[in-house]
Parts: C-alpha cells; sequence; structure tokens
C-alpha cells in the first residue's frame, strides 16, 4: 500500500539536504555542474531509438519509449501559481504509480527478449523507474527494488561506476525513507552513508562532495565537524577547496552582514539600517522549482510575522529580469527583490559563496548573521530572534 506520509519524502528531503548529484531533484544549482560519472551509467543512459517496428521486440521496444516518454504533466493552473502540499503529494502518488507501470513494460520487455541488445539499458530502466516511484510514495515498489539491486550488484560485469550508482541510489533512498522519524534522523544517515561509500569507493569525490553539501546545511558547530576532516591533502583538490570555502562561509556566522544594494522597485537597502529586525535573505530564482514551492510557506511567515518586525530582502539568481517581475508581480511579492544577473553589478552569490538554491540566511536585530540555513523551522527561528532583546 501507498505510504502517503512518505510521498513527501522526495519533495522535503531535497529541499532540506541539497544534494545535486544525487538522482533526485532536491534543489537548483546556481551553475550546475555534470553529475558523477555513475550518471552516465546504464541506468540513466538514454532510450536506444528504434527503427521502424517491424518484429515483436522492436514493436514492444517502441511501446516501452512511447510509456517512458509521456509521464503525468502538472496541471496547467500550476504555471500560475505554487500547488498546496496536498495537490503536490497526489500528483507525486500519480507520477510514481505510473513511474511502476513503465517500470512493469521494461521488465516485460527485457522478459520477452533477453537476448535483445536492448534488454540491458532496460533492465537498469525499470530500476530507476521503481526508485523514482518509492522516493515518490510506492513504497510497495520497494522489495522488487531491492531484489534488483541485489542481483545487479552481484553481477560480476559491473563497471565501477555501475556499482556505484546502484549503491549511491540505495542510501540516498533510504536515508530519504527515514524522513518522517525526523530530519536530524535523515540527515545523519545520509552522512553515515556517504562515509561508508568513501571508505567502499576510495577513489571516487561523490561521497565527500554529499558531505559538503550536507554540511551546508546544517549547523555551524556540526558544519564544522564534518568539513574540517575533508581538508586532508590526500583527498581530491576540488574536494579541499569546497571545504575550505565552506569553513569560509562559516566564518560570517556571528559577526554583522554587510549587504546594501538596489531593488528592482528602486528601493535601497541596507542592512546596517535594518538593526532592529530580524531579516531573511532568500537566495531563489523563478527557474528553482523547489524555491518557487517555498513561496506560500514565505508569504504566511511573512504576512504572520511582519508586523513583528520581519523583513525578507530576496536575491535573485535569474538571467532576466522580466522574469523575475513578472513573477513578484503575479505572486504579489511584496519584499524588496535584488536581480544578481544585470550587467556591471556586484553578484551578490559569487560574492556570498552561494552554490545552490533555494538558500536562506537569517539575520537578528543587531544585523548579525545567525542562521545559514533558515529552511526548516523557519518561523520557529524567527520567532526565538524576535525574542532577543
Amino acid at each position: 500500500m501507498e505510504n502517503p506520509e512518505s510521498s513527501r519524502v522526495g519533495t522535503r528531503l531535497a529541499l532540506v539536504l541539497i544534494v545535486p548529484l544525487l538522482a533526485l531533484a532536491g534543489g537548483c544549482g546556481d551553475n550546475p555542474a555534470p553529475g558523477p560519472a555513475a550518471d552516465s551509467a546504464p541506468r540513466s543512459a538514454p532510450i536506444p531509438a528504434s527503427a521502424t517496428p517491424a518484429g515483436p521486440a522492436d514493436q514492444a521496444w517502441a511501446h516501452f519509449q512511447a510509456v517512458y516518454s509521456n509521464p503525468p504533466q502538472p496541471p496547467a493552473s500550476w504555471a500560475e501559481g505554487p500547488p498546496d502540499e496536498d495537490a503536490l503529494r497526489t500528483f507525486q502518488l500519480e507520477r510514481g504509480a505510473a513511474a511502476v507501470k513503465v517500470a512493469d513494460v521494461a521488465r516485460d520487455f527485457y522478459q520477452a527478449h533477453p537476448d535483445d541488445p536492448r534488454a540491458v539499458p532496460a533492465r537498469w530502466h525499470e530500476m530507476q523507474l521503481l526508485d523514482a516511484a518509492v522516493k515518490l510514495g510506492h513504497t510497495n515498489a520497494l522489495p522488487r527494488l531491492l531484489t534488483l539491486e541485489k542481483e545487479r550488484l552481484e553481477d560480476p560485469s559491473l563497471t565501477e561506476d555501475e556499482r556505484f550508482g546502484v549503491r549511491m541510489a540505495g542510501e540516498q533512498r533510504a536515508a530519504e525513507l527515514l524522513f518522517p522519524q525526523g530530519e536530524e534522523v535523515a540527515r545523519r544517515a545520509l552522512e553515515e552513508a556517504a562515509l561508508r561509500l568513501a571508505r567502499e569507493f576510495p577513489g571516487r569525490s561523490e561521497p565527500y562532495q554529499v558531505l559538503l553539501n550536507l554540511a551546508g546545511g546544517a549547523a555551524p558547530e556540526r558544519a564544522r565537524e564534518l568539513v574540517t576532516p575533508l581538508l586532508n591533502p590526500e583527498l581530491p583538490e576540488e574536494v579541499r577547496e569546497g571545504a575550505q570555502a565552506l569553513l569560509t562561509k562559516l566564518d560570517r556566522v556571528g559577526k554583522p552582514l554587510d549587504l546594501k544594494f538596489t531593488a528592482i522597485d528602486g528601493r535601497e537597502i541596507d542592512l546596517s539600517k535594518m538593526t532592529g529586525k530580524v531579516v531573511l535573505i532568500d537566495f531563489w530564482a523563478t527557474w528553482c522549482g523547489p524555491c518557487i514551492a517555498e513561496l506560500p510557506s514565505l508569504k504566511e511567515t511573512y504576512e504572520k510575522l511582519h508586523p513583528r518586525g520581519f523583513e525578507i530582502l530576496g536575491i535573485s539568481f535569474d538571467q532576466e529580469k522580466e522574469a523575475l517581475e513578472r513573477l513578484v508581480a503575479r505572486e504579489k511579492l511584496r519584499w524588496p527583490q535584488y536581480f544578481d544577473g544585470a550587467e556591471g553589478t556586484e553578484s551578490l552569490g559569487e560574492r556570498f559563496g552561494i552554490e545552490s538554491i533555494p538558500t536562506l540566511w537569517l539575520v537578528d536585530k543587531k544585523g548579525v548573521l545567525r542562521h545559514l540555513d533558515a529552511r526548516n523551522d523557519l518561523e520557529a527561528k524567527v520567532l526565538a530572534l524576535l525574542a532577543e532583546e
């Protein structure tokens, strides 16, 4: 039976644990980089094109291509504004059910045509589709998926990239399914999984990148615990550079934040002149799905706490100012917005080392940066800062 609570897991955990290199869209990269080598392994490979269907195998493959290429589409009304949580959960379950059906078609293909060269990618696609279904709430597909993964890992012909892809997907999914027990439980599980993968695949940097991403969303003390070991000179250079960049960002916490800009509506913003206010700095973009999904919550918190001294400053990473202006007008966003893509202006995203969005910082009433990841329990964090003298 489907688990309604777990249907939220993919979206919620992706929003909390911004891990772009994993095979779940949970956040939006500012400058998206290619995924790990495992992402180019057969489990995610493009579906081979069929010539004009001739025999039964060609016809069966054409059928698979057709159903694979036509997943349920979100309602057109969502283009006018983000859905509420119930509507999103219902749509996730719908897409999960569709993924199971397409996985069945892939299985039917390789069982009926085991010697066809397309049987190999069909097996990988079956596993990938079931993984997506489980993340979307169809946990009844999990036993079948675990059996497929076990069989795949026992295959001696598997390449390292393929083996890593299977292991990474399994570890990520296991952590996500713990989310109903609490975000911290899921986060710690993913930390432990990354360390296991680092030991199991010592030549790869991806597990350390997972730790870096997790550290970026952790409390400062925990972030330092995770990041400091990644300065080890024996680790890949990109890992050490990422660790140093995050430590530099952590050094901002507990210090006054210097932020001045001209908003798209002409307002002159100077954070140093907003003492007495608790200020949320929202790094986002109109093209970022998770950013848009959070707008209803942000608007609700703003309307509720603005009279008590809560402010929001938006830093948009959009490339087209018009897109930002349209969405601000449509959503009736009342807080100032900075267009970070304007030529000849300072990139605040680069200055502050923002690597993925949405990223939410919280500044207290004295202008001191207090939180680098305010997305979780935002209202509680704001209320705590408002209560301070």
